[in-house]
């Protein structure tokens, strides 16, 4: 596997260069740990994954709970030279956007919007393709999509990369759906930028969930 950060090395008993998360025995402690280790990083830096393990990371994002099969969810992989033309088709949205908003767009944002692709090697968009469903309503769907991304940036930090998690209020302009064939009634519903950070990912603090949960008996 290629180079990673020193927090990632840490966890060797997680993730092993050589033998593969398959033939490593974790507690379920460990696991545990893990997951809640995984922080968002931005502004990330070559190497990206291969396509190997690109296509092992969406296998594991395929198997996110998905009622009646339907796969209501796909993934187009960006990097390279497609990153400027995925730049364009942001800045053809941010454009129209200002115009229906009657305001007028900085040189300033107009390059930032046009060079937001660039700040990872490699992007993987998830959209959904919802399939029409006596059983299966569109929020279910669309939280399969949520838990497809979720899977698929887990099995990235399995292999040793960084990500976060992006969308913005150009995600689902018609000129981004449009770039990426998404249909009208279906949604862009992550960019995820995928790289390695030059910055070892900061530790989470303690999350107090007694306001988040309510026990029944």
């Amino acid at each position: 596997m290629m180079n990673v950060s020193d927090e990632n090395k840490n966890n060797k008993e997680i993730v092993d260069d050589d033998k593969g998360v398959d033939n490593i025995d974790v507690t379920g402690e460990q696991l545990i740990n893990w997951i809640n280790s995984r922080r968002s990083m931005g502004n990330l830096d070559a190497p990206a994954p291969t396509r190997a393990q690109i296509q092992e990371a969406i296998e594991c994002a395929a198997t996110a709970p998905d009622h009646k099969k339907l796969r209501p969810w796909r993934f187009i992989v960006t990097e390279g030279d497609a990153r400027h033309e995925l730049g364009l088709a942001l800045l053809e949205a941010a454009k129209t956007k200002a115009v229906q908003d009657g305001e007028d767009l900085s040189e300033k944002t107009i390059k930032k919007t046009q060079n937001m692709p660039l700040r990872a090697p490699l992007i993987i968009t998830v959209a959904t393709q919802m399939q029409a469903h006596k059983k299966v309503p569109p929020f279910e769907q669309m939280l399969s999509a949520g838990a497809a991304v979720q899977n698929l940036i887990l099995a990235l930090k399995a292999q040793g990369f960084s990500t976060v998690w992006r969308t913005g209020l150009l995600c689902n302009e018609p000129a981004v759906k449009a770039y990426f064939d998404v249909g009208s009634d279906d949604y862009v519903t992550a960019f995820v930028y995928i790289g390695t950070s030059p910055k070892d990912e900061p530790k989470r603090k303690p999350i107090d969930i007694e306001p988040l949960v309510r026990f029944e008996s």
